[in-house]
């Protein structure tokens, strides 16, 4: 069985590509323009070995005649073809009705010529959702043409592609319509800024500016649909695979009702803002949207003051300006209920299910926040401070190190990837690479001495610089003393990664800081070494014996233009925490937000990054020491030890539901490690 496929490179397209590699058999020719043959060479890396053999491209253009595929290739390759996938199109509702008619229909028309010519065993539309307009009520499978109106040039090209592919087709066909894709579910991968996606800046400057139990007040806005991309990819793949449904169209949706002010308040949760609430809502009112008149239902009633130009004229100057198209605005819910009774039935015991947006929508936020968020490439002080710079970053395959290294490149600068997995790194690296980026990667053992020495030879002999050094690998143990006993080893390990590899490291690309007249050091260092929470005697010992360090040989570097920045960083969603199960729902900052203090640590340089309850810890334990050890002594009772650190003695597992007095004490003393 062969397979070509239009739009792989695309992010629906790349994800059933993925598919159909883990599924099936066969050849998958992608049609590719000669200017993305290295976009189409980076993702057959990604989807693995198999894909070198599997994926094969066939030059063309989607504005041409069958595509632009030469006609030896369809003489060559005429009834080879069992199903021909056509993804490509444009999916952008800001976008001009001259390019949405070439590409979306024009192209649907090229693609079916060249099915036809090959004689495929099956067409298989990527319609869209867009294409029953503004009809109000359910649409169903069944429904195309039902008189419903067209509001944007993306609605009218969807349908009239569609209705080409219904009324033109020489080959057998099947249509797909997918809700609004959003990125995968279990990554949060996502390709570019569509949809909620809109709204993520928005969030994002509501959770810096205020708390978020700060209820804000917000309407009802309708309804909306939303998808994950992996669920739309595996449908497309067994849907199309079944036998006998040639003629037939598929709703791939959530067949589950979706406010969208639930959708916006779940993305907001995601991101830790303000949320909204409705004080008239149609779940407690009774009223639904059908009986109201036309012009007073959400969607219409939004539509209707968006069109009025004093309205639009503040949009521009408001939420235009955090990237917001007013156009987007007006279709941010929908009229029309969509029915999928028949898509339900052929997934039913396929595994196959639109899993609850709460259940994913922290990975879409994580991804957008360290993949698609612009601040730091517009940053212009971060770009005179980096561009060019190459920047050594010591746990780079995950969590701080790996977002700093991402927002490094965005900022123009080179990051030199280092920690133990070369696998990760090299990911981290293809991710930078894909953005358009340059980085490098070194594998190392940082708690092995020698493994550091030869490290700092070779950055040293590979790089004609280096300017910054980010020291943020490290090792983290939550473990009382009356445990740690038989357990010596573990202080040992701890200060020797986060406290002798460290300054090993430093130590070895000195030498050439100092002859190139410049360099910085940022330690990532910990909010404990202000605050001194019990447990963690171990960690903070090490941090504080690497601040100590930074801050006598500073005065000693100053002269040769060598600075060090200190951060105490406050607690990170990473996997380092994830072992201690008490710390799911206690506040913490995302490896984003971690990532944005080390690039302002790169480009200010100050001496220390602190919170203010890291400065007001460091005062208390100065002014009134007896006081805070009695606070802490508190926080000891009320915190057990993890069940990580109690494996060994046989000791209860943690409590899964947290105590009162646990979350009281987390929230007062936000980030502090307990």
């Amino acid at each position: 069985m062969a397979y070509f496929v239009t739009g792989a490179t695309g992010f629906i397209g790349r994800h059933l590509v993925g598919e159909l590699l883990e599924r099936r058999e066969g050849t998958i020719h992608v049609l590719v323009r000669p200017g993305s043959r290295d976009r189409l060479a980076s993702l057959v890396r990604r989807w693995g070995p198999a894909a070198e053999d599997r994926v094969v491209p066939v030059e063309g253009d989607l504005t041409k005649p069958r595509l632009g595929v030469s006609r030896a290739w369809i003489r060559e390759h005429k009834g080879e073809i069992e199903h021909f996938f056509h993804l490509a199109a444009i999916y952008d509702m800001t976008a001009s009705s001259e390019l949405n008619e070439r590409l979306n229909v024009g192209g649907t028309r090229a693609a079916l010529e060249l099915a036809g010519a090959l004689a495929t065993g099956t067409f298989h539309q990527v319609s869209s959702i867009a294409a029953s307009g503004d009809y109000h009520g359910t649409f169903d499978e069944t429904m195309f043409d039902v008189g419903q109106g067209l509001p944007s040039p993306y609605h009218r090209t969807k349908f009239e592609s569609e209705r080409i592919v219904r009324e033109e087709s020489t080959v057998p066909f099947r249509v797909y319509r997918p809700a609004v894709v959003v990125g995968h579910s279990e990554t949060g991968a996502m390709d570019k800024i569509d949809g909620p996606y809109y709204f993520f800046p928005l969030f994002k400057r509501m959770r810096d500016l205020l708390p978020s139990w700060v209820p804000l007040v917000g309407i009802d806005l309708g309804d909306t649909n939303v998808v994950p991309v992996d669920f739309v990819a595996a449908a497309m793949d067994h849907l199309a695979h079944l036998p006998d449904h040639d003629g037939e169209t598929f709703h791939l949706v959530d067949p589950r009702p979706q406010q969208t002010i639930d959708v916006v308040n779940t993305l907001a949760a995601a991101a830790k803002a303000p949320r909204f609430a409705v004080p008239v809502d149609r779940r407690v009112t009774g009223v639904l949207p059908g009986l109201l008149p036309r012009a007073l239902r959400p969607g219409n009633l939004v539509s209707n003051l968006l069109h009025a130009a004093p309205v639009q004229l503040a949009l521009r100057g408001t939420v235009g300006r955090l990237g917001i198209p007013p156009e987007v605005l007006e279709h941010v819910s929908f009229p029309t209920v969509y029915g999928a009774a028949r898509t339900e039935r052929l997934l039913d015991g396929s595994g196959i299910s639109v899993p609850e947006l709460d259940t994913y929508a922290d990975r879409l936020w994580g991804w957008w926040e360290e993949h698609l968020d612009t601040d730091t490439a517009r940053d212009a002080g971060l770009r005179k401070a980096l561009e060019g710079r190459t920047v050594v970053i010591t746990g780079a395959s995950s969590g701080i190190g790996r977002v700093t290294a991402l927002k490094v490149a965005q900022a123009g600068g080179v990051p030199v990837l280092v920690a133990r997995g070369k696998d990760q790194l090299e990911a981290t690296k293809a991710d930078i690479e894909d953005a358009g980026g340059t980085a490098h990667v070194y594998a190392c053992d940082l708690s092995d001495l020698d493994a550091i020495d030869e490290l700092c030879k070779q950055i040293l002999a590979d790089l004609d610089t280096v300017d910054f050094v980010v020291n943020n690998a490290g090792r983290s143990i939550r473990r009382s003393l009356a445990l740690s006993h038989d357990r010596f080893h573990d202080f040992e390990r701890t200060m020797q990664l986060n406290y002798f590899g460290a300054i090993r490291l430093v130590m070895g690309l000195l030498p050439a800081m100092r002859e190139q007249g410049r360099g910085h050091v940022v330690n990532v260092s910990s909010i404990g070494v202000q605050t001194n929470p019990p447990r963690f005697s171990a960690y903070v010992a090490s941090k504080a014996a690497l601040d100590s360090w930074s801050n006598v040989v500073s005065s000693e570097l100053v002269g040769d233009g060598v600075s060090f920045t200190t951060i105490h960083m406050p607690l990170v969603r990473t996997p380092m925490i994830a072992p201690t199960r008490l710390y799911d729902r206690f506040p913490t900052i995302t490896p984003a937000q971690a990532a944005d203090m080390v690039l302002d640590a790169l480009a200010d340089r100050p001496h220390e990054i602190n919170t203010v309850l890291g400065s007001i810890g460091a005062v208390a334990h100065t002014v009134a020491p007896k006081t805070s050890f009695r606070v802490l002594h508190l926080a000891y009772q009320v915190f057990p030890d993890s069940a990580a650190a109690k494996a060994h003695a046989d000791a209860a597992d943690v409590p899964e539901q947290e105590s009162p007095q646990q979350l009281l004490l987390s929230r007062l003393l936000k980030g502090v490690h307990w």
